[in-house]
């Protein structure tokens, strides 16, 4: 079970900066009037699928920038947070070559994990994806942890989550999962032998 945004996708394509980095050059959209007209008051409910992305990014944008429509913010944002990790991902499929199934598990909401796996094109390398808006709850939450493990049929002993948030470490580990803190100083790779090897 893996995290998407920190572990497998990471910032732009082209420096890994955070997708906002120059949305006011770019679009005339502050970032902090955004932040706090949208990702503050409604992200929530969005990630867990309470609301649609669409109409309520629409409605924040009448409010600080008119001019703008939100499919070309929202193509805009999907394409600046788009960079893929390629030795994470080169180590997701030696993993799934050697027969060990690999979920995205992530907070997302529903127009963007259908682009990560079919514009990105993750379909094709890993087994599914376990996302906040589609189970109704998100991580850390628990209910988030025992929806993947319905997905996925799995008990919790035999489940791995790789994740860069702590939070959402300690809350796989209290629901029986094994969870490995994603910080950059161990590949994949390492940690799914260690993982297996225990």
């Amino acid at each position: 079970m893996l995290d998407v945004d920190g572990v497998l996708v990471d910032g732009r394509p082209s420096d890994g900066l955070r997708w906002d980095h120059d949305l006011r050059q770019d679009m005339a959209i502050p970032t902090d009037a955004l932040a706090e007209e949208f990702f503050k008051t409604e992200w929530n409910d969005i990630v867990i699928g309470k609301k649609a992305l669409l109409p309520t990014l629409a409605n924040a944008l009448k409010r600080i920038a008119p001019a703008v429509q939100v499919e070309d913010l929202i193509t805009y944002w999907f394409e600046m947070d788009s960079r893929i990790v390629e030795p994470v991902l080169a180590d997701i499929r030696a993993a799934r070559r050697d027969g060990i199934p690999v979920y995205l598990a992530t907070n997302q909401e529903h127009l963007r994990a259908a682009y990560l796996m079919t514009s990105m094109g993750l379909s094709d390398e890993v087994d599914g994806i376990i996302y906040s808006a589609k189970a109704g709850s998100k991580k850390p939450q628990p209910e988030f942890f025992r929806f993947a493990g319905e997905f996925t049929g799995r008990q919790p002993h035999e489940l791995l989550l790789v994740d860069d948030t702590i939070p959402n470490i300690r809350a796989a580990q209290s629901e029986g999962w094994n969870a490995v803190h994603w910080d950059g100083t161990e590949d994949l790779h390492t940690i799914l032998r260690r993982s297996i090897e225990h």
